[in-house]
């Protein structure tokens, strides 16, 4: 867990969670709560029902002087940020002001007010399913997602943004966590699209795709707030499947399409709202993004706790 610091202003013993009201930060902060080191602090506009009670919500915009005003105590000692907006159907004007703008101020309160320790919670999504990727992708490969994924380029940017500060703020033990699709209770891209009812699948295409259970991404951060840990870590779960297998372990029924078809048709089902899955992320069923947690697992001392059939089958049974 994070070690404790001292300053002028006394015992920093706050951990900030921003985004506390998604399932990823409900996840966390009942860990954090459980283990008891030091007070949970949540930064988030949305309500956050069934919350312990000695876990404090504010129920705040990130972008906002009160959410700065959180760090003038001196007394937090690690930043968890999760916070970041994946809602394809708004704007990327409100996707931009949002992730990388609110990200950027809650950098410049960690800088202001010496906050030791920042986990930023990206997504090895960043690297972009490609063609021509190699079979594991390390940390240093480049971000290339925002070539063909619009919707991504701002969490590029907020993952160059955490980077820059990584470099700057020596200070400061900067951790950037990239974890591969994540399923369970979540509501991101890849546990919606395995949760449709009819799955669209491409004909001729069954990339290999590799996936973490939600419970394990908490367990990568809670690695990552050991002392004197820092660095870009790839953050990878049991292994590799096709995509296929995942599916017939599901029982699912899938659609599949001629790929020329495919955008044609899913862009109409999108704009009619009959589908919750992006057009952009059609190249996840089509090529290959891996990436090699090799790092993580030698630093950070991760290791997924859950088997690949429970990872799988997280989308369904979690709790």
């Amino acid at each position: 867990m994070a070690h404790k610091t001292h300053n002028g202003h006394g015992t920093r013993d706050k951990i900030v969670i921003t985004g506390i009201a998604g399932r990823l930060g409900r996840l966390v902060a009942r860990r954090l709560h459980r283990e008891g080191d030091g007070r949970v602090v949540g930064i988030d506009r949305r309500d956050f029902p069934g919350r312990p009670r000695d876990i404090e919500h504010i129920q705040v915009d990130l972008r906002s002087k009160k959410a700065r005003d959180i760090f003038r105590g001196g007394d937090v000692r690690a930043l968890i940020h999760m916070g970041l907006m994946h809602d394809p159907r708004l704007s990327e004007a409100e996707h931009h002001s949002w992730n990388v703008q609110g990200t950027a101020r809650l950098l410049d309160a960690c800088s202001a007010y010496g906050v030791p320790k920042l986990v930023m919670l990206s997504s090895a999504n960043v690297y972009g399913p490609r063609p021509d990727n190699s079979q594991f992708l390390t940390e240093d490969a480049p971000l290339m997602a925002g070539q063909h994924f619009p919707a991504i380029r701002d969490l590029i940017e907020v993952d160059m943004l955490a980077s820059s500060y990584f470099w700057k703020q020596q200070a400061c033990e900067t951790v950037i966590l990239r974890p591969v699709h994540i399923l369970g209770g979540v509501r991101n891209a890849p546990s919606n699209y395995l949760r449709l009812p009819y799955v669209p699948t491409l004909l001729g295409f069954d990339p290999m795709v590799q996936v973490i259970h939600e419970e394990d991404v908490v367990e990568a951060i809670v690695c990552s707030l050991k002392p004197s840990v820092r660095g870009i870590f790839n953050v990878v779960g049991p292994g590799e499947v096709p995509l296929s297998t995942i599916l017939r372990e599901l029982g699912k029924t899938t659609v599949p399409i001629p790929h020329p078809l495919a955008k044609p048709f899913l862009t109409a089902l999108w704009r009619g709202k009959l589908t919750s899955f992006p057009v952009p992320e059609l190249d996840h069923i089509r090529f290959v993004c891996m990436v090699d947690g090799t790092r993580a697992k030698e630093t950070l001392q991760f290791r997924p706790r859950h088997t690949l059939k429970e990872t799988i089958r997280a989308v369904v049974n979690a709790r």
